[in-house]
């Protein structure tokens, strides 16, 4: 049986989604269900009244059996289900709601004076309102059709002889109706599992969706934290390559003073120290005293611009700041960096611009386009010029131009420049994240909005709008 139910789809094979299946469709609606339960109490025990205006004297006898079944089996089923522990034999209890009447309904028609003569209207009445009103599975309603059927039988049994053919029509009449709400809930069934299978795959590709779009999110966030790492040694290269000239100056510098102090103390231990030597010597030592100071000072001016680099790509809590001279501040810390590559940086922006945003991010999205510009801009390593300019359109907003004179993004790939792994310098060891960063920052870390626009051999500009207070 089990098997010609799931070829009809009127059962699931999987045992866990059948059981979910019974739980929405029988148990959905209770409370709604429950009103339909009352109403056909109502009605059930409300046919007596038909009992009394045709036969009013056998009225008592009908209302005790129909009300006795109304009162004390259907109205005690329709107020159970209200129980909650009740609920997960909800199916059970629909069932004896059904059979229970439809199986004491034949006894009246052997109270009546007019017997069976109108039995299978009074029966078909019970099935219109069981297959329609009730949310009944098949199986169970096939085991309703079955149990009235032979209580019919059985009460025609008892009752007088029957006019030639009634019984025959009866039979036709009840098993036709039978057969229609079979057919009917079937087909109600078989839509509802449908629509649960619709329903079921939906939640699972939405979960799918769900959990695809937190990956992507992860990912985007290894990219992001990736290319900060990637900043940051492009910044500790930078910083190896700068301070090491005047290191090396000063080192030199002092092995000269060494060399010089030796010489020194060599000719106070002889027998005749020329003043003029030693004033040498002396003026010796001062010179590299003063070449020593000037070089470790410079280098450690740059350690610290190159430490607010760092600090600043990696603040991530938003602060107030005037643009215009956090942006001269960002270029002359950075300038020592893409001076290497040529790069000269030119900055308008009108003062007192005032954000309050995330200068970490802000600092991280400027210095990926300069070196981007740098690396792509200008490929020929001859370098060019790196142009910011600021503007405020509105009170809420600020504009800020990224543009270069170099050759340009090819016509054909403008359209996913900001694609994670597109790049035009594949062969130069780019692995493509850079605009990509840039985009997920502006979108994601300031609340703005980036464009881009690029001609061949003319330069790419890319504007970038954000919000005064992020």
């Amino acid at each position: 049986m089990h098997g010609l139910l799931t070829r009809l789809g009127l059962r699931f094979e999987d045992v866990v989604e059948e059981r979910r299946f019974v739980d929405q469709y029988v148990r959905g609606n209770i409370g709604w269900t429950q009103v339909a339960m009352l109403l056909g109490v109502l009605t059930y025990a409300g046919y007596a009244f038909w009992d009394w205006v045709l036969y009013p004297e056998v009225v008592s006898t009908t209302l005790a059996i129909r009300g006795g079944t109304a009162l004390f089996v259907l109205l005690p089923l329709t107020l159970l289900l209200s129980v909650p522990a009740a609920k997960s034999w909800a199916e059970t209890i629909f069932l004896v709601y059904c059979v229970v009447p439809g199986c004491v309904l034949p006894s009246v028609y052997l109270v009546l004076p007019s017997g069976f003569t109108y039995a299978a209207p009074g029966m078909i009445m019970v099935i219109l309102f069981v297959s329609t009103m009730l949310p009944l599975r098949v199986g169970s309603l096939a085991v309703f059709c079955f149990a009235t059927w032979i209580a019919l039988c059985i009460a025609e049994s008892f009752a007088p002889a029957l006019p030639a053919g009634l019984r025959f029509i009866n039979h036709s009449l009840v098993c036709n109706a039978y057969a229609l709400s079979l057919y009917a809930v079937a087909a109600r069934e078989f839509r509802a599992r449908r629509q649960f299978r619709t329903a079921e795959a939906l939640k699972q590709e939405k979960e799918r969706s769900e959990a695809s779009l937190r990956e992507l999110h992860a990912t985007q966030s290894h990219l992001v934290q990736a290319e900060k790492l990637a900043s940051l040694g492009q910044l500790v290269a930078g910083v190896a390559h700068e301070v090491s000239t005047p290191l090396g100056l000063a080192l030199t510098t002092s092995t000269a003073m060494e060399t010089d102090l030796r010489t020194i103390a060599r000719t106070l231990n002889g027998t005749a120290v020329r003043r003029s030597d030693l004033m040498k010597g002396i003026g010796r030592l001062g010179e590299g005293l003063r070449i020593t100071f000037e070089n470790l000072h410079r280098a450690s001016e740059m350690v610290h611009s190159f430490k607010q680099v760092a600090i600043h790509q990696a603040d991530e809590e938003s602060h107030t700041f005037e643009l215009g001279g956090w942006l001269s501040e960002l270029v002359a810390k950075l300038g020592p960096l893409l001076s290497r590559q040529g790069l000269i940086v030119d900055v308008t922006c009108p003062q007192g611009i005032i954000l309050n945003s995330y200068p970490g991010a802000l600092a991280q999205v400027i210095s990926n386009l300069a070196f981007n510009a740098a690396a792509h801009a200008y490929p020929d390593g001859k370098g060019g010029v790196f142009m910011v300019t600021v503007s405020q359109p509105e009170p809420t907003a600020v504009r800020i131009v990224c543009a270069d004179r170099g050759i340009g993004i090819p016509s054909d790939m403008q359209g996913r420049v900001f694609d994670p792994f597109v790049t035009t310098g594949r062969e130069r060891g780019n692995i493509g994240l850079g605009l990509h960063v840039v985009f997920n920052i502006v979108v994601s870390s300031l609340s703005g909005r980036i464009e881009l626009d690029s001609k061949p051999n003319c330069g790419t500009l890319v504007a970038i709008e954000i919000p005064v207070s992020g």
